[in-house]
């Protein structure tokens, strides 16, 4: 493939963010997967949250084979995906005052809980809100964002902060403002976003720490397999048999 073409120049794009990412947010990254390590050890349970195309990375690491059977999607009405209609609708809901303490108000989010918050831009009042109110409840929050955003954008947010703000623990996904990594002759405005692929990324590598300490300490993570092989769907029963009240996709 040329490296001339648009096609080409995305996937060198995705590359350089994913090794600026594993190279500066190493340690970051590290003390996310001792997060969920210590979470899980102590019996609390796991959630992520992410509004729009930031709910894409939150949903990747819930229900998949390979993944952690404990992750769970905190979901807002409306503000999860694109399946509203009008699609605007998802974005509206973002600016939207109290949102997040309502749903927090009637999730099973509880203290010694951990939630990681995903924003790119980190500045509508959704995920800012729920970082502060689930911190609030003694709730660990890791925010998953774009810190350039701080400094090239201005906060939606009645504080007057960004998601980075009012986090236990912020890793940055180095997404420049805009979120488009292309332009080209003719094309009137930059094209192909990298931030699901370098976010997702980064949740996958967050959660592969946390597993991966988990084993040090002598702690069997459960894990879910794939049930399009052999035995898959026995062993995951097993799982969330065992975990059945840490897990609530089921419900």
């Amino acid at each position: 493939m040329s490296e001339s073409k648009p096609a080409g120049q995305f996937f060198d794009a995705a590359i350089g963010l994913l090794r600026q990412v594993r190279d500066e947010e190493g340690e970051h990254i590290a003390a996310a997967g001792t997060l969920i390590a210590d979470t899980v050890a102590a019996g609390g349970r796991l959630f992520t949250f992410g509004a729009g195309h930031s709910s894409l990375p939150a949903q990747d690491v819930v229900y998949r084979a390979g993944g952690l059977a404990l992750m769970n999607l905190l979901p807002v009405p409306g503000a999860v995906g694109v399946d509203v209609v009008p699609a605007t609708l998802g974005s509206a809901l973002e600016r939207v005052d109290g949102l997040a303490t309502t749903v927090l108000d009637s999730s099973p989010l509880r203290a010694g809980d951990l939630l990681i918050v995903i924003s790119l831009s980190g500045r509508n009042a959704l995920p800012v809100e729920m970082a502060i109110s689930a911190r609030e409840r003694g709730i660990k929050v890791i925010g998953l964002t774009s810190v350039g955003y701080a400094t090239g954008t201005t906060s939606r947010n009645p504080s007057g902060g960004f998601l980075k703000d009012h986090c236990d623990l912020v890793v940055d996904n180095k997404i420049a403002v805009g979120d488009a990594e292309l332009t080209a002759d003719g094309v009137g405005a930059p094209f192909a976003p990298a931030s699901t692929v370098v976010t997702s990324a980064i949740m996958q590598s967050m959660v592969a720490a946390g597993i991966g300490e988990l084993a040090e300490r002598g702690i069997e993570p459960p894990m879910l397999r794939s049930g399009n092989v052999d035995g898959g769907h026995e062993w995951n029963r097993k799982v969330m048999a065992e975990y059945g009240d840490r897990i609530f996709y089921r419900r």
